[in-house]
């Protein structure tokens, strides 16, 4: 174990945290807010600890397997153990697991909230939340490699260990070239929706921010309605496009932009994923129509919704709690897909899905020949056995966990409604559940034990479970 190289890229987050910290102090002296010092006080110690951290340099800066889920594990939780404090210290929000939970939604991308009047918050607070979304959509430490000087080939196991999805890969042969590229995308596309949707007569905060929250498929509303405040279907298509966009996968993403179509829609997930998305959309549209005025308007909420559940963003226009139960299972059961491998979404991943199901085919043709050779294709590739025990321990792991979680919340005596949708929306890093945690809802009434299980189901969803698990595992931290 190379804790020194794991200690030293602690440090380098934490300044890096620190330095991100000076833009909700910008924020809050552009607009004359007392809580701006918070911010600042946290940015100067956060880049002081940071800097004494990483002051020796490991003379041996290879990154192994372990290595890569002690730092990708660690790194997550301290980001978020700092990120809370300036909520307690403007007063925001008093209680630091309050403050813990908030937090963890926004690095996680999760988008779930304690808060109970979003509005009342300062513009510093509100940039800091909605950022936290932008910062973790693509990943922290995805950004420390893009960028470390001394990054090298061996930090593959962090971007592994990090990135959502069964497969992951480069997009060059340079790993560093391949994450500035990756930034670059998501930089760019998130500048383009806040132009449209200032384009649409939305304010340039809220258009910067809503912009976080799309691009990082979080989520947090600034506005107590969320996007439905602002009424209008320009601003509602904008979103719905990008949230989209922002659930497929980056590589392809990387391809359109090289002009490489042919390449990108040849991609099994992407088909896959697409048309989940239409398919849902229609059978809700039709399911919820005699609620609207015309087939349009019910799309309009539809196609928001599914699209929004599906990457796990979790904005809403309506209160899907108010539709009809068919609509809301299927949005339940999109919260479990959830979008593409490689992208900014969290749950399952439809890639996962997809190879699940060509397993079960592929075991069941085999039970019924024996003695044949069956295998299983993804993207034009046989699956490796690898890759398929890697998913089926996922799925195992993801159940058991699912299952602890949800007996634990349950001692809260809340219903059971409210229980498994707060679990599920966590876990998935959806943002609003069901019952009391519904989109017109919120988790400030769960306890405080419900608040830690649930942020650790949201440190387990963004991260895929192994090394969130790995870390509390004594056998990694052996010599």
């Amino acid at each position: 174990m190379n804790r020194r190289m794991i200690l030293y890229t602690l440090g380098k987050m934490l300044m890096i945290e620190g330095l991100l910290m000076l833009l909700p102090f910008l924020i809050g002296v552009i607009y004359q807010e007392k809580e701006v010092w918070a911010y600042l006080i946290m940015a100067f110690l956060l880049c002081v600890l940071g800097k004494v951290m990483s002051l020796q340099k490991p003379k041996n800066k290879v990154i192994y397997a372990k290595e890569g889920f002690a730092i990708v594990a660690a790194a997550w939780i301290f980001l978020s153990v700092f990120g809370a404090i300036p909520f307690c210290m403007t007063g925001e929000i008093p209680s630091y697991v309050d403050a813990f939970f908030e937090i963890v939604s926004g690095f996680t991308t999760t988008g779930s909230s304690i808060l109970t009047d979003i509005e009342a918050l300062s513009h510093a607070t509100l940039f800091w939340r909605s950022f936290s979304h932008w910062i973790g959509g693509m990943g922290i430490l995805v950004f420390v490699v893009a960028f470390l000087p001394d990054a090298n080939g061996s930090t593959l196991h962090i971007l592994k260990a990090e990135m959502p999805g069964p497969i992951v890969g480069k997009l060059v042969s340079k790993i560093t070239v391949s994450s500035q590229i990756l930034y670059q995308i998501y930089t760019v596309l998130t500048i383009i929706e806040v132009i449209l949707l200032m384009l649409g007569g939305m304010p340039f905060f809220d258009s910067l921010l809503n912009g976080f929250g799309t691009a990082g498929t979080g989520g947090f509303a600034i506005k107590n309605t969320s996007i439905a405040f602002y009424h209008s279907a320009y601003c509602d298509g904008i979103i719905t496009f990008f949230m989209i966009l922002f659930g497929v996968n980056f590589n392809l993403i990387y391809f359109f932009a090289i002009k490489k179509f042919a390449a990108a829609f040849k991609s099994e997930e992407l088909c896959w994923y697409l048309f989940i998305i239409m398919a849902s959309a229609l059978a809700i549209t039709c399911n919820i129509l005699p609620m609207y005025t015309s087939f349009i308007e019910a799309f309009r909420y539809a196609i928001f919704q599914v699209a929004s559940i599906i990457t796990t963003t979790g904005y809403v226009t309506a209160d899907y709690g108010q539709w009809p139960l068919f609509s809301q299972t299927i949005l339940v059961l999109l919260m479990f897909v959830g979008a593409c491998a490689g992208s900014t979404g969290g749950g399952m991943k439809v890639s996962r899905i997809i190879i699940g199901v060509k397993s079960a085919i592929a075991e069941m043709k085999r039970m019924i020949h024996p003695h044949s050779v069956t295998s299983v294709r993804f993207e034009g590739k046989y699956l490796s056995h690898a890759t398929l025990g890697n998913i089926h321990v996922y799925w195992v792991l993801y159940f058991l966990l699912f299952g602890l979680s949800f007996l634990l919340v349950s001692l809260q005596n809340i219903n059971f409604t409210s229980a498994f949708g707060a679990v599920a929306t966590c876990f998935n890093n959806v943002g609003p559940g069901l019952g009391i945690v519904g989109p017109v809802g919120n988790f400030s009434s769960l306890t405080d034990l419900s608040k830690i299980v649930l942020s650790f189901d949201m440190l387990a969803g963004r991260l895929e479970i192994f090394p969130l698990l790995m870390f509390f595992n004594r056998s990694l931290w052996k010599r």
